[in-house]
């Protein structure tokens, strides 16, 4: 279990074929090299933080993927969203590619299923602090709904057009994976880790309840 920072990229690619999550593993597990993705079960975007699990074997791999397609890992985020919400509720819609922007996610008709129930932790006068459930794990999938229902992430460049309000200038999505639980693939016992909020958005609530301005 890791507890990635924001800004580390995952996976190599287009512009970060160093320094990524995969090169360390590679360079510190002498049995990652063996292993699919050297034992990345699933990922996270650059900017958002928090729990990821990695398995050290390749039994421990396979049956982590069955448990993320068998939707036995549970997955809790906490996302500061633009806007003010009053009730919990359920998004249920289903994500593709984009058809313009091919980098991007976007709700489609012919996507794929998913899921994301959400309630409220606090309350702003601009912003709304809530805390994600996600039923599937689809690429981009708490930012693509949360802005579905008129809510983009506080600090989301590419799912927002917002300008306004107190803390639109956060230098990232305010997007923590802040809970994991699932069946230990040796024992099936029942296994959860969860990790407080990292320095930079636990500064942003401060500054939030403070009534100031991210920055000013």
């Amino acid at each position: 279990m890791i507890n990635k920072p924001a800004g580390l990229v995952v996976h190599p690619g287009s512009g970060n074929h160093k320094g990524t999550l995969l090169n360390a593993l590679l360079n510190h597990h002498r049995g990652a090299a063996d292993l699919p993705r050297a034992g990345i079960v699933h990922r996270l975007d650059k900017d958002t933080s928090g729990l990821m699990v990695v398995a050290k074997t390749l039994k421990a791999h396979t049956d982590l993927v069955r448990q993320m397609q068998g939707r036995t890992v549970k997955r809790e985020y906490l996302a500061l969203v633009q806007g003010e919400m009053d009730r919990p509720g359920t998004v249920d819609a289903p994500l593709a590619r984009d058809p313009i922007h091919r980098t991007k996610r976007a709700v489609h008709p012919m996507g794929k299923q998913a899921v994301t129930h959400y309630t409220i932790e606090e309350r702003f006068p601009s912003a709304t602090l809530l805390r994600c459930s996600l039923e599937t794990g689809r690429t981009h999938q708490i930012r693509v709904h949360m802005k579905h229902i008129g809510h983009p992430l506080v600090g989301d460049k590419t799912y927002s057009n917002v300008r306004r309000g107190r803390a639109m200038n956060f230098p990232r999505q305010a997007l923590h994976a802040t809970k994991l639980a699932l069946n230990h693939p040796y024992t099936g016992e029942r296994m959860e880790w969860s990790v407080p909020l990292p320095q930079d958005m636990e500064a942003l609530l401060e500054v939030m309840r403070a009534g100031g301005t991210w920055g000013g």
